[in-house]
């Protein structure tokens, strides 16, 4: 299968400078421009048709030669994913490959609805991971919480979770912004007092860049009455 052929018949190369303008990380010329309604309806094909082509791409060397061609393989993990034990297997292969924020957040994995609690367990572990190539799987773990795990299976342990992670990533600390900021809609009377707790030494409990996204991003937000959204402008601190 010759993927970038094909991603580039279905390319707009007037959306390839668009895109590269979401993704700084990636090297313009890495992009063909292949919108993602495109990209699901290519993956979608590819499964159901030829299955062994895309078992094929899967295994191929990574991370691959493009940025659609990443986002390819992103898109078949969803496909691919059996049980939940080969979505771990196929999500530790390659995101250490992911050099943007837009990849990771483009994978849906639905064999992580099918148990909610071996997935948590795992999530955990990929938020403390470590050194280099981590930097997206910790992404993709704070992302998932945020969409699995702030309902139902909400626990307040969980907060702290994301609060531990000490990481100078950019886009690692807009995922732990983007989801305080869902769990200040979601799951207001657990995470407010978050943001009110001062350690000893009056710092916060998140760390004060993080802190502020978070409060930001929530106030933005037209699911907060104005009252709460003066008070999370109170809890802003200097940094």
């Amino acid at each position: 299968m010759d993927a970038r052929a094909e991603l580039e018949a279905i390319a707009d190369p007037a959306y390839r400078d668009f895109q590269a303008k979401l993704v700084p990380t990636v090297a313009p010329d890495r992009i063909l421009g292949v919108r993602i309604p495109e990209l699901r309806k290519f993956a979608r094909a590819l499964w159901r048709e030829r299955r062994a082509e895309a078992l094929a791409f899967l295994d191929q060397p990574l991370p691959h030669g493009t940025y659609d061609e990443m986002n390819l393989h992103a898109e078949l993990i969803g496909h691919a994913a059996g049980t939940v034990e080969e979505t771990f297997s196929l999500l530790e292969a390659f995101l250490p490959a992911v050099d943007n924020w837009a990849t990771s957040d483009l994978i849906r994995v639905p064999t992580f609805k099918r148990d909610r609690p071996r997935v948590l367990e795992r999530l955990h572990a990929w938020m403390r991971a470590t050194g280099a190539g981590t930097e997206y799987l910790v992404r993709f773990a704070v992302t998932q919480l945020m969409e699995l795990y702030l309902g139902d299976a909400f626990e307040p342990e969980q907060l702290r979770w994301v609060a531990a992670i000490a990481r100078p990533e950019y886009y690692v600390n807009m995922a732990r912004a983007w989801y305080f900021s869902y769990a200040l809609i979601k799951q207001p009377e657990a995470t407010l007092p978050l943001f009110e707790e001062r350690r000893a030494d009056g710092s916060t409990i998140i760390d004060a860049w993080t802190h502020n996204a978070s409060l930001q991003k929530a106030r933005e937000s037209r699911r907060i009455d104005p009252e709460l959204k003066a008070h999370l402008q109170a809890l802003k601190v200097r940094r």
